[in-house]
């Protein structure tokens, strides 16, 4: 298995944090972890921050967790996926999501309009560039090139290179495209405990394209914090689960609250949820129960941590995406070499 970590977030900004992000990335490649994501939402970008850190490193691989596909054209995006695999000594994974209403359409000011269409066409466009080939579709969402302008299909300038592509999907259809589609799958809202909750969608799509699961790589994130006292790591975890549940999406489509759902957690979701958007955020943080986070963090001692890595293993996890928790920098990138450690011996 894999080892990955996350770079930037959320809320990501600020040149402290940035360079704390860089240590860390430097640091991880030093311990042997495989790959770093850059998260995009509504701080930082996804893309910048790996063309820093492709100066900066030599062998881990770089990866955008995500690219939102709203943001940007399937030009662009090839474009600068091409871009970074040249700077990067084809070290990069271009990972794309559709994000959720709330992001596309207020921050952006798109329409959340068919977004697995456009998440499928633009795969198929980026492919088309980095193959080489003129960029001509005449897709439902996009056409290529536009109707009645004056415009001709074009190719990139580039020369045609293989990039991996991954998508961070959870609902059942965008799974199942995944599964047909993609080279990985970048998961949250996973536990192994009922690994199917996504899995089955993802093996069903792939199955229909003529492939198995085991033609993609199944990336998937989880917190890690090995202590012997979890409860007060376990109490603060339900803030982040609870927001997620309520706040990363609409008050009607939540994906991150239906993927839970989807894994046994449907009651504590629907309360979690109505607490929240009734601003009652606090009863909303309580609401969450301690088994959700239990099962999907790396929290306790040794022998917890090593035991729920096997379930990892054994549900077909391939890439595991770690988020160690520490007081400061240096015991962040303590824990993290533990864990690192504790997966290769549990999985190689």
């Amino acid at each position: 298995m894999k080892t990955a970590i996350r770079v930037g977030g959320p809320a990501s900004g600020g040149r402290e944090q940035f360079e704390a992000t860089v240590e860390l990335a430097i640091e991880a490649e030093k311990l042997g972890v495989d790959q770093a994501w850059s998260a995009e939402a509504w701080g930082m970008d996804a893309v910048a921050p790996l063309a820093y850190l492709a100066a900066r490193t030599t062998r881990m691989h770089l990866g955008t967790g995500i690219m939102q596909v709203c943001a940007r054209t399937p030009a662009s995006t090839a474009m600068t996926a091409m871009t970074l695999a040249t700077i990067s000594h084809e070290r990069f994974l271009l990972g794309l999501g559709n994000s959720g209403p709330q992001v596309v359409e207020g921050l952006h000011g798109q329409p959340f309009d068919r977004p697995l269409t456009r998440m499928r066409e633009t795969v198929e466009i980026v492919r088309m560039a980095c193959r080489g080939e003129k960029l001509q579709t005449d897709g439902g969402v996009f056409k290529l090139p536009r109707p009645g302008g004056q415009g001709k299909a074009l190719r990139l300038a580039q020369p045609p290179m293989e990039v991996p592509i991954y998508l961070a999907t959870l609902a059942p259809r965008a799974l199942e495209m995944t599964g047909a589609l993609a080279d990985g799958w970048l998961g949250t809202s996973f536990t192994p405990d009922a690994p199917e909750a996504h899995l089955d969608s993802l093996r069903r799509g792939a199955e229909s394209a003529g492939r198995t699961l085991g033609d993609l790589a199944l990336s998937v994130d989880t917190t890690v914090a090995i202590t012997d006292d979890p409860e007060p790591l376990i109490a603060s975890q339900k803030v982040q689960l609870a927001f997620q549940l309520s706040a990363m999406g609409s008050p009607t489509l939540n994906f991150y609250n239906d993927a839970y759902a989807r894994a046994g957690f449907q009651d504590a979701c629907t309360e979690v949820r109505d607490l929240w958007l009734a601003r009652k955020r606090d009863e909303a943080i309580r609401a969450v129960p301690d088994e959700m986070v239990w099962a999907t963090t790396l929290i306790g001692d040794e022998s917890r941590v090593r035991e729920r890595i096997r379930k990892y293993r054994d549900a077909g996890i391939t890439e595991l995406m770690l988020h160690p928790i520490g007081a400061d920098s240096a015991a962040q990138i303590e824990t993290l070499g533990q864990a690192v450690e504790w997966v290769h011996d549990e999985t190689d």
